[in-house]
């Protein structure tokens, strides 16, 4: 797959607008603090304009193989043979050359998608879509307890820049030994699975032993990129929704909730 970008434009950071009542070191404090970056991506697979997502406009690349593997226009990072990024004065364009196999796929079934940060089902456009069947999983054993112990507080080391500015969230993948892999981070909470979804695409898809962590909420959205890209089992910081349980039960996905206050929360074990 041959890729070319073109330089990300330079960019102030937006000041905060100072409010009437407030002292001058808080209105001082708000001036100089970062925010999260929020940039459109417009996505365009040969010539055919899809989607536009606001994502944090770091590690694209990644973004834009995840999506395209989550929402079922490619099967393999090999349906892709070119991707091109390029800063546009609005956000940013990606270029995508499918396999025409894909393309003649994505045709069939295409739909507009319109993106943001806090988005549902966007796009959606039949109830029997939003509920499509997934590939069942193999069942896997839960990981070892004492991979869940203390994790929730080590995460903050693999999110540097939800502890540089705040407004993000991260998705993260944790190998058999308990060892953090990878992590990606994005103002969209599906935005953030996306990326590492095209992370670990490029260096092979995530082992079945390995474990997907969210710091987000939990929901049937979530749940559902996790069972297409081949995770069995989802550790979540949030508590799920019934709904995503109720899909995690249909297709053997081992979901863990791990409470700030409380012991690990286990509402599927695909073992039973």
């Amino acid at each position: 797959m041959q890729r070319a970008y073109q330089a990300e434009p330079d960019a102030e950071l937006p000041q905060a607008s100072s409010s009437y009542g407030y002292s001058s070191l808080d209105r001082h404090q708000c001036a100089e603090a970062d925010l999260a970056g929020e940039a459109a991506l417009a996505l365009s697979y040969n010539g055919i304009n899809q989607a536009v997502m606001l994502v944090s406009p770091q590690h694209l690349e990644d973004f834009v193989l995840g999506f395209s593997f989550s929402e079922g226009i490619i099967e393999s990072i090999n349906d892709i043979y070119d991707l091109e990024l390029s800063a546009t004065q609005g956000g940013w364009q990606a270029e995508i050359t499918l396999s025409s196999r894909r393309l003649f796929a994505l045709k069939q079934r295409r739909r507009q998608l319109s993106g943001r940060s806090g988005c549902g089902l966007c796009g959606i456009e039949a109830l029997d879509a939003a509920l499509a069947p997934l590939p069942a999983l193999s069942p896997a054993a839960l990981p070892p307890i004492e991979h869940l112990q203390g994790l929730r507080a080590s995460l903050p080391h693999w999110q540097p820049l939800g502890q540089h500015c705040g407004a993000v969230h991260a998705a993260l993948w944790m190998d058999a030994s308990g060892q953090i892999q990878a992590s990606r981070e994005d103002i969209g909470r599906h935005n953030a699975l996306d990326k590492l979804i095209g992370t670990l695409l490029q260096t092979g898809q995530p082992q079945p032993s390995g474990c997907l962590i969210l710091t987000s909420r939990c929901s049937l959205e979530l749940v559902q990129k996790a069972i297409r890209a081949g995770f069995t089992t989802l550790i979540s910081l949030s508590a799920p929704t019934s709904l995503a349980v109720d899909q995690a039960r249909r297709y053997g996905l081992n979901l863990i909730h791990i409470p700030a206050q409380a012991g690990p929360r286990v509402y599927h074990a695909a073992l039973g």
